[in-house]
């Protein structure tokens, strides 16, 4: 593979279980995975999981990683170096040997930290927030560990809120400094629903980013509340509801597109697509394709998954940007 001219470099942002996974599995899709290097930043933890006990910190808190080695090397990746990146092993909890980690064309670091550290912050190119609400991400933790890992429903909720103090204070300010921030909430469709299966999705794009045109419903600065059930659109209780319009989010003017409920059939977007302006696809279709490919990842069917593909699309569109004939002649001058 050749050396790249450029490295671009991206950041996804988002406390544990919030979809990262799901997301980076979309980039790939559009980048391919030769093009892509994932760095988790857990390894950048300077504490192992009997040290973090010993002292008394979670691993969300900055005294149990090691930030001043997570930007020199990040930032000599991005100056097109190799580095000895330090693995945090999941199953052990302990600090395994280092691996010699080559620069790409786009290096994606993703974990709870990735816009926390200011200098880290300076060096991306892109940065996505995954953000999943109390309602929504209780009801999905209770879920996954009772059903799948045999937890007590006490202790599901212990665990939430022990780290909650940490979240607070380091991982979910970090949205503030994201270019997008995809928000995950309980639906206004259905009164008092306590399952979570239908959810309300929101797109926050941060107006004057340079090279990212937010995507926008119907008429660009609009004010759009949108029900598109009906002949072209085939939903069952409680439909759909899309808006879109204009916002502030921390203090800078954002556009804000919510989808609210889900589809049924998911080849039916495509006139959804049709409404959408600035999407950065390539050809017609591109975005129900997309969804398409993969319909059985985590929340295809709702606003995650098509705001999901929609940043990635953003992504591309930057990468190409910033890659293109003239950024280099630029970077020449």
């Amino acid at each position: 593979m050749s050396k790249p001219d450029r490295v671009v470099l991206i950041g996804v942002a988002g406390d544990s279980g919030c979809g990262k996974s799901t997301f980076l599995r979309r980039l790939s899709d559009l980048f391919g995975e030769d093009l892509m290097t994932v760095i988790c930043l857990d390894d950048y933890h300077s504490l192992d999981r009997k040290q973090r006990k010993e002292v008394g910190v979670t691993a969300l808190n900055p005294k149990a990683n090691n930030f001043d080695l997570m930007y020199e090397q990040i930032k000599s990746l991005k100056e097109g170096k190799a580095i000895d990146k330090p693995i945090y092993n999941h199953e052990t909890g302990l600090l395994d040997p280092p691996e010699r980690v080559e620069p790409n064309h786009i290096v994606v670091i993703e974990g709870l930290h990735p816009m926390y550290d200011e200098r880290v912050r300076s060096l991306l190119d892109f940065s996505v927030y995954l953000d999943i609400s109390d309602e929504v991400k209780i009801a999905w933790k209770i879920q996954r560990d009772m059903a799948e890992r045999g937890h007590r429903y006490e202790d599901v909720l212990a665990s939430i809120n022990a780290r909650r103090p940490d979240f607070e204070a380091y991982v979910d300010v970090q949205k503030q400094y994201a270019d997008a921030v995809i928000q995950v909430l309980p639906t206004r469709l259905i009164p008092d629903d306590k399952e979570r299966k239908v959810l309300r999705v929101r797109l926050i794009q941060k107006e004057d980013v340079e090279g990212y045109d937010p995507v926008y419903l119907f008429d660009e600065g609009s004010t759009i509340d949108w029900i598109p059930c009906g002949r072209k659109l085939t939903c069952s209780y409680p439909g759909i509801r899309m808006f879109y319009g204009p916002d502030s989010y921390y203090g800078r003017n954002v556009s804000m597109l919510e989808v609210d409920g889900q589809f049924d059939r998911l080849e039916e977007l495509i006139y959804i697509e049709n409404h959408l302006s600035k999407t950065s696809t390539k050809h017609y279709g591109e975005m129900t394709e997309l969804l398409l490919k993969h319909k059985d990842y985590p929340g295809t069917n709702n606003g995650t998954g098509l705001f999901q593909v929609l940043v990635g699309l953003k992504m591309r569109a930057a990468y190409e940007r910033l890659t293109s004939t003239e950024a280099k002649a630029t970077a020449k001058v």
